[in-house]
């Protein structure tokens, strides 16, 4: 029974494997209607371009004993936003030049300089302001001529810090036409506050600011229980999310700068995954052709198992497995899936070398297939953790490039053991049975 259920697995996952990695997926009918899915690879700023923001932190008001922690803060804030906004594997890490701290962001498919910065920079102090009872001929001529309002206002007592969560939702606006609001939600203390406030202003606008600028300003008509309001003005989709984002993750704990930035373009990038596709292909076709030669038909069935394991990896590469998030691709990973392409053939070789002496020694092929792969098994599992250690050392104190390189590393390292220890042993099987 095992033996007709593994060859049927293995075929399976091999077309999932195949269709998966192929650039634009067949369509498919759903509902009616043809539904093209596509799964990228997902690549990183070295390969794709995009832009990089180097942000310098004012300390000045910091304890030096809490400066560290400032710092870190910051970064926690900032990589919220980016991640809440959507922007996909980017990276934020913290510098220390001399007396400086510094943020260093990298956007991966990100061109547009102005909404980078004020996506990660601004910090987003949302407030409500109450108007006096009635507005002066002498404010409103003041208000006309430019002053801000926000002069003629009291503060509410009711902020961001009151706040639970924001989400984009669409409702009608001023015009009677439909368009990206924000709705906002309290605490259960901030809820309180806004009933307050709203009580006391029934009749009378509520001005609404984000770093004192405002964006709303809305009538209020009765008291508000229950702690929800809705934050509207002409904004796009684009401006809203960025709002709930900001609103979501919070105030930056320290005054940040912008040092530089730069957009770093995909031509470089491009070059090199093209170089890197050539001596990924290189080297397999090498190992292929080696093992061919010198192993015969075993090399031959390696090879079979060393191509549906490359089909594997790039699978999990653009899916995660639909569990865990698709590995981004940097020009470090890239160089550690055509390391661990060599290394795949490490365990084929140990099995076959294992297989050729138990046959020297009278065994039969069946009896020597086995007795390979268990004498075979400490060696592999050996080597295999102890380049998983080395994979998750490299992960844990390595840099962004470094950490690429180290995922790649272990993902090949498990599908290898996979493809080592049930692919080729079942082709081995199959082979030996017919012959």
């Amino acid at each position: 029974m095992k033996d007709k259920i593994l060859p049927i697995f293995i075929l399976v996952i091999t077309l999932v494997a195949l269709v998966v990695d192929l650039p634009k997926l067949p369509k498919v009918k759903l509902l009616g209607r043809e539904v093209s899915i596509e799964l990228p690879l997902k690549l990183g700023l070295d390969l794709q371009g995009g832009m990089q923001l180097i942000l310098q932190t004012d300390m000045s008001k910091i304890d030096s004993n809490n400066k560290d922690d400032a710092l870190q803060a910051a970064r926690e804030v900032i990589e919220r936003r980016v991640n809440l906004f959507g922007v996909s594997e980017a990276i934020v890490q913290t510098s220390k030049v001399g007396d400086d701290r510094r943020i260093i962001v990298e956007l991966p498919g990100i061109k547009d300089a102005t909404g980078a910065a004020d996506l990660v920079g601004k910090t987003a102090q949302l407030e409500f302001r109450e108007l006096p009872a009635t507005i002066s001929a002498e404010m409103s001529e003041a208000t006309k001529s430019g002053i801000p309002l926000i002069y003629f206002s009291t503060p509410a007592g009711l902020t961001g810090a009151d706040l639970e969560k924001a989400q984009v939702t669409y409702g009608s606006v001023s015009g009677g036409s439909s368009g990206p609001q924000v709705a906002i939600e309290f605490t259960s203390e901030g809820a309180n506050k806004f009933a307050e406030i709203t009580k006391r202003n029934i009749g009378k606008s509520l001005p609404i600011f984000l770093d004192e600028q405002i964006v709303s300003a809305p009538t209020v008509n009765q008291e508000i229980l229950g702690g929800s309001a809705v934050i509207t003005g002409q904004f796009t989709t684009d401006e809203a999310k960025k709002l709930a984002v900001q609103l979501n993750a919070g105030a930056l704990p320290v005054p940040i700068k912008i040092l530089e930035q730069r957009v770093i373009g995909p031509t470089l990038g491009q070059e090199a995954v093209n170089k890197s596709l050539v001596a990924g292909i290189i080297g397999l076709a090498i190992v292929m052709v080696y093992m061919g030669l010198y192993y015969g038909l075993y090399g031959i069935l390696a090879d079979i198992a060393l191509l549906i394991y490359t089909a594997i990896v790039l699978a999990i590469f653009k899916t995660g497995l639909f569990v865990l998030p698709p590995v981004t691709l940097t020009l470090a990973g890239i160089a550690g899936f055509i390391l661990s392409i060599g290394m795949a053939v490490d365990a084929n070789i140990l099995i076959f070398e294992r297989i050729k002496e138990e046959i020297r020694w009278g065994k039969s092929k069946s009896f020597a297939l086995r007795l390979g792969f268990d004498r075979a098994w400490s060696s592999i599992w050996a080597s295999n953790v102890s380049s998983l250690i080395t994979a998750a050392i490299l992960y844990y104190f390595g840099t962004s490039l470094i950490k690429g390189f180290a995922i790649t590393l272990a993902i090949g390292v498990l599908v290898s053991m996979f493809t080592a220890i049930v692919v080729t042993r079942t082709l081995l099987r199959l082979v030996m049975r017919n012959t």
